[in-house]
């Protein structure tokens, strides 16, 4: 009697295996977990520029950064942040900033006024999917740092966050 397989087990065989990792693939989604692995990053980030903007203040007589363009710059320069890699990264849609004024590696900055007033925001769009859940409708998920608040956290909203002397409706 000659051992060996027969052409159907081995096909079983190959079906059972491709099963197995379409389900493994599924279940790990690599393209959630970049996002995941971004959106750690910019957590981490925007809580930092937030607190160093918050230093930054104190030693310049209440007065934060002014907005524009070079605030992470600016905050380089006095010594609150020592990182040059400080950047928020590319986003899955191909966009590398969420908002329209106040960017700088992908984070945005807003005070009360340009000239640097508190209270200050400092923000980021999230995009994983355990963010995205967070939000209902047409309203996105931004980690935002409020000075206001003395914290970040996830705040949901359909546009950009907002400066709000009142605090920040953390999710």
């Amino acid at each position: 009697m000659k051992k060996g397989f027969t052409l159907i087990e081995l096909l079983i065989v190959i079906a059972i295996i491709g099963t197995l990792a379409v389900i493994l693939l599924v279940a790990i989604n690599p393209v959630e977990q970049l996002a995941k692995t971004r959106d750690t990053g910019r957590i981490s980030s925007v809580t930092q520029l937030g607190r160093a903007q918050d230093a930054y203040a104190v030693n310049n007589g209440s007065i934060y950064t002014p907005v524009g363009a070079a605030w992470i710059t600016a905050l380089k320069t006095s010594g609150e942040v020592s990182t040059d890699t400080m950047t928020a990264g590319t986003y899955a849609d191909g966009t590398t900033t969420p908002c329209s004024g106040g960017a700088q590696g992908g984070f945005c900055y807003k005070a009360t006024d340009a000239t640097g007033t508190g209270p200050i925001l400092v923000y980021s769009k999230l995009e994983a999917k355990t963010n995205l859940s967070k939000c209902s409708g047409a309203e996105k998920p931004f980690m935002v740092y409020s000075s206001y608040d003395g914290r970040s956290g996830v705040v949901c909203t359909a546009g950009e966050p907002v400066v709000n002397a009142a605090g920040q409706t953390f999710k």
